[in-house]
């Protein structure tokens, strides 16, 4: 187990997150200035916040559907949710930008028994289609407002840009496969023994992975494979969801464009490494409502509503599944050996000259 994972330094973390939480609730009980916010999250509608807690729930079930239909459909249900919410707990937990996840996705799935080279694949595969899910959105919504088909701020500078910018990435990513492999054979007859030849090996192992992982992300969009395509999307949907109910619960939803634009980038604090994104991803979407004229004090008040569900509900469910994975793990014989047949499953690449 990846030594950050072990239950020492997790509580640890629950420890900071708990002590940062408690000093932002002082803050805002005391400090001078903060009077409307305070009225507005004393007066927050109980309905809205339950419809929150409600919609990130199903953020997390959005989140074990794509999981289990990305790495293996044929893993039981019970291990697909154990693996996912523990994912997601450790993504709240861990300062690594959604990284500490994703080693612990790696770390459970090998104890599991599944081939090192099919979570390789599935787990690059994994990140590049729940990430499709935020990049097809923020391309459709800003072209949307720009063009005046969607409500919302419809400045350049803000629907636009972003638009395009995504695109170009998501290009980039596309074109990634022939990119890394071409690097990976850069040399590749040229290794020596030592710490460098070892190095490149495994670079160019890790290369390989990478545009396989890929090609393989390509293929399961390109089927429209019900889980992964509904699964990021609800993911990613009910996420956005529970923000517009944070605003409706201490004031007035924004526009739609300018809700999804100012998620969808303001989530982007979410890479500062800090455990699970605390102050970072709040200061970010914040500072991005604001840019798109969404009244500050509201803004505040919406967003730390959102953000105290959006780390409580995952730790509460990912904890006590992550107790539970363990024990299964020790338990049982490789719950995840049914894999194993498909293990040869990178997608057909076209033949290089």
């Amino acid at each position: 187990m990846p030594d950050a994972l072990r239950p020492r330094h997790l509580l640890v973390r629950v420890a900071e997150i708990a002590a940062v939480i408690a000093v932002v609730v002082i803050a805002i009980s005391a400090l001078p200035g903060l009077d409307e916010v305070r009225s507005r999250l004393q007066n927050a509608d109980p309905v809205w916040i339950v419809a929150l807690a409600l919609a990130e729930v199903g953020s997390c079930a959005g989140y074990v559907l794509v999981f289990r239909s990305t790495f293996c459909s044929q893993m039981s249900w019970g291990l697909s949710y154990d693996i996912a919410m523990a994912e997601l707990a450790a993504n709240t937990l861990l300062p690594a930008g959604g990284a500490g996840g994703l080693a612990l996705g790696v770390w459970a799935l090998r104890q599991a028994g599944m081939p090192t080279g099919r979570i390789a694949r599935r787990t690059v595969a994994f990140f590049v289609v729940t990430s499709a899910a935020n990049f097809f959105a923020l391309v459709l919504v800003g072209l949307g407002v720009f063009a005046g088909i969607l409500s919302g701020r419809d400045s350049a500078v803000l629907t636009l840009v972003p638009a395009m910018i995504t695109a170009l990435g998501a290009l980039l990513v596309g074109l990634s496969p022939r990119l890394l492999r071409a690097l990976g054979q850069r040399g590749a007859g040229a290794d020596r023994d030592g710490w460098r030849g070892r190095a490149r090996r495994a670079l160019r192992a890790w290369l390989t992975a990478g545009a396989d992982g890929v090609d393989q992300a390509i293929a399961l969009l390109r089927a429209h494979s019900f889980g992964v395509s509904v699964g990021s999307f609800s993911y990613m949907a009910f996420d956005i969801a529970a923000l517009g109910f944070g605003f409706a619960a201490v004031g007035q939803v924004p526009a739609f464009g300018t809700l999804v634009l100012g998620y969808l980038i303001g989530q982007l604090g979410n890479l500062v490494p800090l455990p699970g994104g605390i102050g970072g991803t709040e200061g970010a979407l914040i500072g991005v409502f604001a840019l798109y004229g969404v009244n500050l004090t509201e803004a505040t008040a919406a967003v730390l509503t959102y953000r105290l569900f959006q780390l409580l509900v995952p730790a509460l469910l990912g904890v006590p599944a992550f107790v539970l994975l363990r024990r299964k793990l020790m338990r049982a014989d490789h719950p995840a050996q049914v894999c194993a047949p498909l293990a040869l499953d990178v997608v057909k690449l076209p033949a290089r000259s």
